[in-house]
């Protein structure tokens, strides 16, 4: 790249970066200004400008305000403190961002739980963050009759979506509601309120153990909300598409907050459909959508509509859409602008593809490093640490070499790192003495490389890349692979024992049409792949489990490995005497599994 396009392409970094500092910058954490404030904002200043819509309603920015103040009627009506607890557990609509904004008018917390969420571990979420009142859609109800008998402690049930309470104790919220006055709530209820408070818990999606709840106070979900809508330029004629669960912060911070900081629309489905998608940016006049990664593949596997180039979408925003489908995604649906970004509900490292490089996070120019403050080690996959010289600090990664992300944590606010309720998840997630002693940094879990330019590429999350045969093997790259080879309509990748060998060896479940062909991919890795990332052990499944974020579920797939005695799924094996993919029967597993079996 020649210096003229360096300094341009550095230019428009610092205006856009600029644009987004200045968006956040009023937002200090002893400042009385709070999520509240924000919506109150926009219902004083374009009363009647839509807010939501939501299949065939419209909801004003007015109705949104006295919404959330009957809701913040009905909590303090309870008897709920401020910094006390509600847990709030509903499908996509606009009641559940009145409730939560609600809760913030009266200075109370509100959890977000996974709607997919059973048993134990939907206790557990209720439990670690002491909730004495749930708000319950009436479409969860199932979900939380398998964890009630988990419980440490009773909760209040309150009922809505279903204009009645259940026989077994449950109030009917909606009734109560009604009965709350709209008006604005004195001021003395949130007098001393500042944005340091806290506002969400929100849970990590637990796809390798229980969810942990990340606190959020006002003034980073503000950031975060503030954040988008710069990054988009947004305004008030701006309707962004949400189709990803409001629990989670991709969907239900950044998403919403992309135009409701601006005073703009969100257009709310309740669940992402493909064949539908297109058609609702088309009725609804959609000029914005947050993706993830997988989302983009089932909208590219979609059969072709004339809707999806008919649409008025200037911008898509989101992270996950990897280079092999970026341009495709871009082409075929005729998306002016790609906006991928990098981040997390919890931590203080935030990336801007400004420049729309294929494949890329974002970057930090030079010039700019010693204020973000971000930084790749070296990182050892078989300790899941990363390296440390002799002097006993960690190794920067040199360019183009993979290694852990790092986002050093000190009192400026957007380097903050407020953690988990549970201290010891907390602590799990700060390295010291990186590269002096006493330094503090937020470790990612998310393994990066980043090339000469300075661009940043996400590889894999620790825990995913596994070793075999010496080398580092990355699942997000072997799925790359596969995931264009015809016939793959979805692939999750992911390590396995094999037993008297070292390492993990590389195993794919793929759901597949009539068009996919074993000996073809056998020929297609063995172009595509070094020996030891192609994977030796195959799976055909019908569906692939995700969570409700549409990220793979790994966890129970490594635990029945390739035994075919515990996959119900047809099995494969690279077999090295053949040469090809063969079925993989008990026989041929007992064979793998004997003394002296190399691979």
């Amino acid at each position: 790249m020649g210096f003229i396009d360096k300094l341009r392409r550095d230019i428009s970094f610092v205006v856009s970066a600029r644009r987004v500092l200045r968006s956040i910058a009023f937002n200090t954490p002893d400042s009385p200004i709070t999520t509240a404030d924000l919506l109150e904002k926009w219902a004083d200043k374009s009363p009647d400008n839509n807010a939501f819509y939501f299949e065939d309603q419209q909801i004003t920015y007015r109705q949104f305000n006295e919404a959330a103040n009957r809701y913040a009627r009905w909590a303090l009506g309870q008897g709920i403190k401020r910094g006390e607890t509600v847990a709030l557990m509903m499908e996509n609509r606009p009641e559940y961002l009145m409730a939560w904004f609600g809760m913030a008018k009266a200075g109370i917390v509100t959890a977000l739980i996974n709607t997919h969420l059973q048993s134990r571990a939907l206790s557990h979420c209720l439990d670690i963050v002491d909730a004495r009142h749930l708000i319950l859609g009436a479409e969860c109800s199932n979900g939380y009759d398998s964890a009630k008998g988990f419980l440490k402690n009773p909760l209040a049930v309150w009922l809505t979506g279903t204009g009645s309470a259940r026989g077994d104790g449950a109030h009917d919220l909606d009734a109560t509601l009604e009965s709350q006055a709209p008006h604005a709530l004195p001021a003395l209820v949130r007098e001393g309120v500042v944005a340091n408070d806290p506002c969400l818990y929100i849970f990590t999606s637990g796809t390798t153990g229980l969810p942990k709840a990340a606190k959020l106070n006002h003034v980073r979900i503000g950031n975060i909300m503030h954040s988008f809508a710069a990054a988009v330029k947004a305004k008030q004629e701006d309707r962004m598409y949400l189709v990803l669960p409001l629990y989670h912060s991709s969907g239900g911070l950044a998403a919403i907050g992309a135009t409701l900081a601006a005073g703009g629309s969100v257009i709310i489905r309740q669940k992402f459909s493909a064949s539908e998608f297109w058609d609702d940016c088309v009725r609804y006049q959609v000029t914005m959508f947050q993706y993830i990664g997988e989302l983009c593949r089932y909208l590219l596997n979609a059969l072709e509509t004339e809707n999806e180039r008919q649409h008025v979408i200037r911008v898509c925003i989101g992270n996950g859409l990897r280079p092999e489908i970026w341009d495709r995604f871009k082409t075929r649906f005729h998306l002016p602008q790609i906006l991928e970004f990098y981040g997390s509900t919890e931590g203080n490292i935030a990336l801007f593809n400004y420049d729309g490089k294929p494949g890329s996070v974002g970057r930090i120019p030079g010039f700019l490093a010693k204020k973000y403050r971000f930084t790749l080690v070296k990182f050892d996959v078989e300790t899941e640490q990363p390296l440390r010289g002799e002097d006993g600090f960690c190794i920067e990664a040199a360019p183009d070499e993979v290694g852990e992300m790092l986002g050093e944590i000190d009192d400026e606010p957007r380097r903050r790192f407020a953690g988990y309720v549970a201290k010891k998840e907390t602590e799990k997630k700060i390295l010291r003495d990186v590269y002096q002693k006493g330094d503090q940094w937020f470790r990612s879990g998310d393994l990066m490389r980043q090339d000469i330019e300075g661009y940043y590429y996400f590889v894999d999350r620790i825990g995913d890349t596994f070793r075999w045969k010496g080398e580092n093997v990355s699942t997000t790259e072997i799925a790359e692979v596969i995931s264009v080879f015809p016939g793959v309509l979805e692939v999750n990748v992911y390590g396995v024992s094999v037993p008297h060998m070292e390492g993990r060896a590389g195993m794919a479940s793929i759901v597949c049409t009539d068009q996919f062909n074993l000996e073809a991919l056998h020929d297609y890795l063995a172009q595509e792949l070094p020996d030891y990332a192609r994977p030796l052990f195959l799976r055909l499944q019908p569906e692939i489990e995700t969570t409700g974020t549409f990220k793979h579920r790994k966890v129970e797939l490594v635990k029945e490995g390739f035994d075919p005695q515990r996959c119900p799924d047809p099995l494969f094996f690279d077999d090295p005497e053949t040469g090809a993919f063969g079925q993989l029967d008990s026989k041929v597993f007992e064979k793998i599994g004997a003394q002296g079996y190399r691979l």
